[in-house]
């Protein structure tokens, strides 16, 4: 028995399997009923079994080899089938499943609504959404177990950066809010109100603190920061207990409780707002048209989100 079975034999044995005689079968396959007859004898040969009962005058009877030979060529040509489905849609960039990460304020605030327009599951695409910070998920881009990283940087220096290993597509610009605690009956609140309160932001060295430190150097002041953390929940948190003033991302903001704990502080005439830029990372040319469906739809939502 030859290791692989030949698949044009294979195919002509199933046309007559389906078809019950050599004649049919050869009429459907445009050969001559004598090639046909050729192909099985051929078969049987490298099998070493007898497929087929061949009565003069009456239908070809399967015998117990031929019908499981049948059940198997049949699974094998339908899975060859699949298999070049699958193959002519990854050459289309399609895909059954795509790995997005994301950083924590944008699954739990721009992703819910982006998900339900876009609706992967009923084109047969499965999401499979990774809340990852950008410093950690950008090495799993380049190695591939990330297809698209939504990430953000807060200054044009930092990281991401395009390369040959890493594409990028800016989504928009999340404008950063300053806010403080309520303070009730003192409307608006501006900054030089803040200056001598205790201030939250990122660590020492961390994109926001550097953004928030470059800020005040322009403006010439020098809030004091006492709680630093990375955590935007516990910032807001912070902020609401009347602890604290700082910059949180208006996404935190622009939710179902709205600005409710917290009060806007007005900026100086002529300061600049602030923002952080959210970008979609991936590799250069591997991003299927499910990506950049997902990718549009997070550029309009970002544009939705209230300064």
């Amino acid at each position: 028995m030859k290791d692989q079975p030949d698949l044009k034999l294979l195919a002509t044995f199933l046309a007559v399997v389906e078809h019950g005689s050599m004649a049919a079968a050869a009429a459907t396959l445009g050969y001559v009923p004598s090639a046909v007859s050729q192909h099985v004898a051929a078969l049987e040969r490298d099998l070493d079994v007898e497929l087929l009962v061949r009565r003069p005058g009456s239908r070809l009877l399967l015998t117990g080899a031929g019908r499981s030979l049948a059940r198997a060529a049949g699974e094998l040509f339908e899975a060859t089938a699949r298999f070049r489905d699958a193959a002519d849609g990854i050459a289309r960039r399609e895909v059954t499943e795509l790995r997005v990460g994301a950083y924590p304020s944008a699954v739990s605030h721009l992703f819910p609504g982006v998900l339900s327009a876009l609706r992967p599951r009923e084109r047969g695409v499965r999401v499979r959404l990774i809340i990852v910070e950008t410093h950690a998920g950008l090495p799993r881009v380049r190695s591939g177990d990330l297809d698209l990283l939504i990430a953000y940087r807060y200054l044009p220096e930092d990281p991401p950066t395009a390369s040959a290993e890493l594409a990028l597509t800016s989504v928009g610009h999340e404008p950063l809010v300053l806010v403080a605690g309520p303070r009730p009956g003192r409307r608006p609140l501006a900054l030089e109100d803040c200056l001598d309160r205790e201030w939250t932001s990122g660590l020492t060295h961390s994109p926001d603190r550097r953004l928030l430190h470059r800020w005040a150097g322009e403006l010439g002041v020098s809030p004091e920061v006492t709680l630093e953390t990375e955590d935007l929940h516990s910032m807001l948190a912070m902020i609401r207990a009347g602890l604290a003033v700082g910059w949180i991302p208006a996404t935190l903001l622009d939710g179902e409780r709205g600005d409710a704990g917290v009060q806007r502080v007005v900026l100086p005439p002529g300061s600049a707002p602030l923002s952080r830029e959210v970008l979609a990372v991936s590799r250069p040319g591997t991003r299927p048209p499910v990506a950049d469906e997902l990718v549009a739809l997070l550029t309009r939502a970002l544009r939705g989100v209230r300064a």
